[in-house]
């Protein structure tokens, strides 16, 4: 199962190898490539035009496709059709005066859905909190560090073109997929989910850390041998963050209810991760031009993930030792 579970942030990888290598490489496309773009007047425009309608365009199939697909519909749309507060299969909750409740067949119980209602439980709400407050710095550290890579290093950053950035991202990808295919399956033997999952979002803390000190090297010694040193110190530590998400998705699925209800709960999961996903980047990004406006050399944004890390380690503690704790209650 670990082992399984370890290739589920494979996809996920694969984006952050593609996603940098179209962006550094397509930006700026008519300077990039001037004899193939050099002419068209609406790229000079936008330059960031041609690698967003190709990430676009990977999203819209990957929409359609997941859309479409027979048997890909999500029970958690037909719980939410049901309604929130309607029980789906009520006869298994009250017992009748003319039934044994010693005759319910419990493989039955475990094999029908419950509604949304009664998906609620207080494993459910812990792994979700859990699952939000991790995905909210690990975007949030994702958006700001391309940035932090671009910015003039007299303003808190690099100064960094984006083809070396697009680069840099990439083999970082490269480098996290290989390291959670190999090591991840181990690690989780060794020391069980829940010390990977702490031990992934503490390594936030000297994540954050490193971006002023990455930049106080480059402002003292220039984009020199200890920069690149510290900047790849930083990408390692990600490789730690990253593992969260094979040990929460096996914590997502011992929370479940019952084993019908583990793709509703990943579902409800879903929801909670993907708003964190929308208030990361955005307020990340903006904190982070706020300080620039202000002269406050990026610390503002510094503050607000630090602040975020810790919120996820305090939350990381309610996890069980191991997720067959749940399982078996």
């Amino acid at each position: 199962m670990p082992k399984a579970y370890g290739y589920i942030p494979i996809p996920w990888m694969i984006g952050t190898i593609a996603g940098p290598l179209i962006g550094g490489s397509l930006s700026r496309p008519a300077d990039g490539f001037p004899d193939i773009f050099g002419r068209s007047e609406l790229l000079k425009t936008y330059p960031y035009l041609l690698p967003c309608s190709i990430s676009g365009v990977f999203a819209s199939v990957a929409f359609l496709v997941t859309a479409f697909l027979p048997g890909s519909r999500a029970p958690l749309w037909e719980l939410i059709k049901g309604g929130f507060f309607r029980l789906s299969y009520p006869k298994f909750r009250q017992s009748s005066s003319n039934v044994d409740p010693g005759e319910t067949n419990p493989e039955e119980v475990q094999s029908k859905p419950l509604s949304l209602r009664a998906l609620m439980t207080p494993k459910v709400s812990t792994v979700t909190a859990i699952y939000a407050t991790t995905d909210l710095f690990h975007i949030a550290f994702s958006t700001v560090l391309p940035v932090f890579y671009a910015t003039p290093i007299e303003l808190g950053g690099l100064s960094l073109d984006p083809p070396r950035i697009g680069a840099m991202l990439a083999a970082s990808g490269v480098a996290h997929g290989i390291f959670q295919i190999v090591f991840y399956a181990r690690l989780h033997d060794y020391f069980g989910a829940r010390a990977i999952h702490i031990t992934g979002v503490s390594s936030g803390i000297p994540i954050v850390i490193l971006f002023p000190v990455i930049n106080a090297l480059a402002r003292a010694y220039g984009i020199g041998l200890a920069v690149w040193l510290f900047v790849a110190v930083q990408l390692a530590l990600t490789t730690s963050l990253i593992m969260c998400y094979p040990c929460l998705a096996l914590f997502v699925r011992a929370a479940a209810p019952n084993r019908a209800s583990v793709g509703a709960t990943n579902g409800i999961a879903q929801v909670f991760v993907s708003g964190a996903r929308i208030i990361g980047p955005a307020s990340a990004a903006s904190i982070f031009s706020y300080s620039m406006q202000e002269g406050h050399d990026a610390w503002l944004v510094y503050y607000f993930m630090m602040a975020i890390v810790f919120l996820a380690v305090g939350a990381s503690l309610l996890l069980p030792r191991d997720p067959s704790v749940w399982e078996d209650r």
